[in-house]
């Protein structure tokens, strides 16, 4: 048997992921934004350049969720800033279609 037939994995999530798309959504709505590509094959794009640059945090519990949403406010939220700016330069400079 698979540890996904015996265990529920539903709580177990990466909160960087809602950091991102969440500092993604701002970002793409500044003013240096307005004439970069936002077709799903570029957003998706500058998501996963910024994830893979970034330390994933896991929670699972409830207590986990409260840490992860103070996040936002530490040098970890920081990061993501930058490594979202750096996503949508990158992503913007090197479209992955004409």
């Amino acid at each position: 048997m698979s540890l996904k037939d015996s265990y529920d994995f539903q709580n177990l999530v990466n909160e960087t992921e809602r950091l991102v798309m969440e500092q993604l959504e701002v970002q793409l709505q500044e003013d240096f934004a307005k004439d970069i590509c936002k077709c799903q094959d570029c957003v998706l794009d500058m998501a996963a350049y910024a994830l893979n640059s970034l330390k994933p945090v896991y929670r699972v519990s409830l207590i986990g969720t409260l840490y992860a949403h103070n996040l936002d406010t530490t040098e970890y939220g920081e990061e993501v800033k930058k490594a979202v700016r750096t996503a949508i330069e990158k992503v913007a400079a090197n479209p992955s279609h004409d």
